[in-house]
């Protein structure tokens, strides 16, 4: 969301704020932070603005457009607050946003207490008579803005917001979700009722995932560590166990290679503990380290082959060209020159 929108709300939350209550009916105009959509009669106002508004309990009508007497004291106040605040700051240099909200503060409280000229009293006390007995008391907590945001539940039951995955119930796959997201958490509505709530992360491209929200089959999944796959795998043989072991140890994380010693697992199943115990070896001796090269070794009959041992690499031949090791050995510590 724009800042232009979140100052927008903001706005209205210390204005609540300094009068110390709320109006019935809030007239604002018809710019894009509040009004989506102008309309005479139903105008669509902005979510985050509409929800807002509800929290203090207050109506908002748009002003009607190029009907500038729909909110004739709007402008009056702005003429004034233009003469007795901005003229009087315009040659005046602030460095600081907090400086000039002093300034402005002071120079407010002096044009609130000044007297009128044909009648009695100020702002301030006009205020305290008129106004302030027919407003309504602030709720006593203070709105917490959120930004929405509409999006379809992917096929791993994750939607995305900031560049983060956040999880639902596995059911709402492919269906329409609201996103509502605070500093702090992110909400998910699915027809108007909440169907999942995570704290917000700032990490960019990575998963928040509930156990609630996955199937049943993805729930088991999560029951296994890596020493109960090396485990089962050690029932068809040392070297099953062994490949398992080599497979884990070749991920970042051993969770990523869960599924690859699972499918050896089944495998060994399928063909058998002999065949696949023949093949594992067989595959510990070529470094493949994955349940392709596994499958291709028992469908190629590759196990049934005895196992040829690795060629030794030739030895280096003895030129005069090449220096060999002992050349780069100092016994005074010095890299020999050229």
């Amino acid at each position: 969301m724009s800042s232009e929108f979140t100052d927008w709300v903001g706005s209205h939350l210390r204005a609540f704020e300094f009068f110390g209550a709320v109006p019935s009916i809030v007239v604002p105009d018809n710019l894009k932070a509040a009004v989506l959509k102008p309309c005479r009669y139903e105008p669509d106002l902005n979510r985050t603005y509409e929800e807002m508004a509800a929290h203090y309990g207050v109506a908002v009508i748009p002003a009607r457009i190029r009907k500038p007497r729909d909110k004739a004291k709007v402008e009056v106040g702005v003429q004034v607050a233009q003469r007795w605040i901005a003229a009087a700051l315009r040659k005046r240099r602030f460095f600081s946003l907090g400086a000039l909200n002093e300034a402005i503060a002071e120079l407010l409280q002096r044009l609130n207490d000044r007297p009128f000229r044909k009648r009695e009293g100020s702002r301030r006390s006009l205020f305290e008579e008129l106004d302030k007995p027919a407003l309504k008391p602030l709720p006593k907590e203070r709105y917490q803005y959120g930004d929405w945001a509409v999006a379809r539940v992917n096929i791993d039951y994750h939607v995305v917001f900031d560049q983060h995955f956040y999880s639902v119930p596995y059911r709402l796959v492919h269906e329409p979700v609201d996103i509502r997201a605070t500093a702090s958490t992110i909400e998910i509505f699915h027809r108007g009722n909440r169907v999942a709530s995570h704290l917000r992360s700032r990490r960019p491209n990575r998963a928040t995932t509930l156990d609630d929200h996955r199937p049943k089959a993805h729930q088991r999944h999560l029951q296994w560590t890596p020493s109960r796959l090396i485990e089962w795998a050690a029932k068809t043989g040392p070297f099953a166990a062994l490949l398992v072991e080599k497979i884990l140890a070749s991920k970042l994380h051993p969770e990523q290679g869960f599924r690859s010693c699972l499918g050896i697992v089944r495998l060994s199943e399928e063909y058998g503990a002999a065949r696949a115990e023949s093949a594992a070896e067989w595959a510990l001796a070529h470094g493949l380290y994955t349940v392709r090269g596994f499958r291709s070794i028992l469908a190629s009959n590759s196990d049934r082959r005895p196992i040829e041992p690795t060629p030794v690499p030739p030895p280096c031949p003895d030129h005069s060209n090449i220096r060999g090791p002992h050349y780069y050995e100092s016994t005074e510590g010095d890299s020999p020159s050229c």
